[in-house]
């Protein structure tokens, strides 16, 4: 009998990108449930169950998990894919005595000005960081310390609110559109950090960290779009020399155990200036933007997402398959068009036939309004390709983007 018979798996969030992760879940052959404020989602649609609950509200899943656990069927582990609550998740775990980080771990890990503090604590390396208490105390802070910054809700999501500080930006409206983003009213300002920033996906296992996921970050748009943060997809393997890159490895370890996570997995955002490498943030969950789902394995053919399944439901999990098997070239770029009402898309299957395009998808369609991106989820669709080599790969999905047009009209 397969060691997953008969086992049920929560998956909170059920997203378009969790959607790999619960096909995944249902093929192993687990009972897959999965909770979500709307049940159209994607991932609900795929689900043996659902739970109506919205990831964000800890108590509501409870209560709903609770319930489907005692009067339903019972739950032998939960998780979450391209969903910021791993906080939603320890606390399901804890409250059900299954597999999972602690709360509190969890809790410091949506908290950025908590984390940071940790960190500074701990002595891992990270840029000069500071709480915000109103527009004159950044402007003052600007003056002791500076340009550029980063101003950043203290525990907003997916780029929301974060913009770099510069001469031509002005600090009181800038802290008004960070402070509107932030759920608890903080905010935080970092120094800006220049140098390649790296995208990082690792298991621990007993304390010891694996990072079979490397990617360079694409920052080619980062003036197009100021002040905010518009990243164009990533690149792997990345361009940083093979010490460079294990200086990053051990830097993640260190700010994993620093954070408290010493079996599950954490999602790095790094950067690496003047010779060493520092931490940005530190996520406890798997990342969004088909980098766990589609582009790790491409890449170096790990399978993370399987690994999380098999740690939420307590099962062994052999370092072994986090070790890369291969390394080919992968990228992925996304397509920002002109804003406006989208009036036709075309060239999509072309871009689907080119040679290497792993992946194509469009989140928009006739009808839809585009708007000049604000975070990391403004974008109209994306290309991932692959080649034997970083530079192809990149080449292929650029041209790939090009082939296609998204066509607006002015609104």
């Amino acid at each position: 009998m397969s060691e997953y018979a008969g086992k049920t798996l929560l998956f909170i969030g059920g997203g378009m990108e969790a959607l790999p992760g619960i096909e995944k879940a249902r093929d192993l052959g687990l009972h897959v449930v999965v909770s979500d404020m709307n049940p159209q989602a994607p991932g609900m649609l795929a689900a043996h169950d659902r739970l109506i609950a919205s990831t964000y509200d800890v108590a509501a899943t409870l209560d709903a998990a609770k319930d489907y656990h005692r009067e339903v069927r019972q739950i032998d582990g939960v998780m979450c894919l391209a969903t910021d609550v791993p906080l939603t998740v320890a606390s399901v775990a804890a409250e059900l005595g299954l597999p999972g980080i602690p709360v509190e771990v969890a809790a410091r890990a949506m908290d950025k000005l908590a984390m940071k503090q940790k960190f500074a604590a701990d002595g891992v390396a990270i840029p000069w960081f500071s709480a915000v208490e109103s527009a004159r105390h950044l402007q003052q802070l600007a003056e002791e310390n500076g340009l550029p910054l980063v101003l950043k809700p203290v525990d907003s999501r997916g780029g929301r609110g974060v913009q770099r500080l510069t001469s031509e930006v002005d600090l009181a409206a800038a802290y008004q559109r960070a402070l509107i983003q932030s759920p608890s009213g903080r905010v935080m300002v970092e120094r800006y950090l220049p140098g390649p920033q790296i995208s990082t996906e690792s298991i621990v296992l007993a304390g010891a960290c694996h990072t079979p996921g490397f990617a360079d970050r694409n920052y080619e748009y980062i003036d197009r779009y100021a002040p905010n943060f518009i990243e164009n997809g990533g690149t792997m393997p990345s361009h940083l020399p093979a010490q460079a890159r294990q200086a990053v490895r051990d830097l993640v370890q260190q700010a994993a155990r620093s954070l408290g996570v010493t079996c599950g997995v954490v999602k790095g955002d790094m950067v690496f200036s003047d010779g060493k490498p520092y931490v940005i943030e530190l996520a406890a969950r798997l990342s969004g933007g088909w980098f766990c789902t589609h582009e790790i394995p491409l890449n170096v053919g790990v399978d993370l997402v399987l690994a999380v399944i098999r740690l939420s439901l307590g099962l062994p999990v052999d370092p072994a398959a986090l070790q890369p098997r291969f390394e080919r070239g992968v990228a992925l770029r996304l397509i920002f068009p002109t804003p406006g009402r989208v009036t036709a898309i075309e060239g999509e299957q072309a871009a689907c036939n080119l040679p290497g395009v792993a992946m194509v998808r469009m989140a928009v369609e006739p009808g839809d309004i585009v708007r000049s991106p604000t975070d990391s989820n403004a974008s109209a669709g994306l290309v991932i390709a692959v080649a034997d080599d970083r530079e192809e790969a990149a080449r292929r999905a650029e041209t790939a983007v090009q082939a296609i047009r998204v066509i607006t009209e002015a609104v």
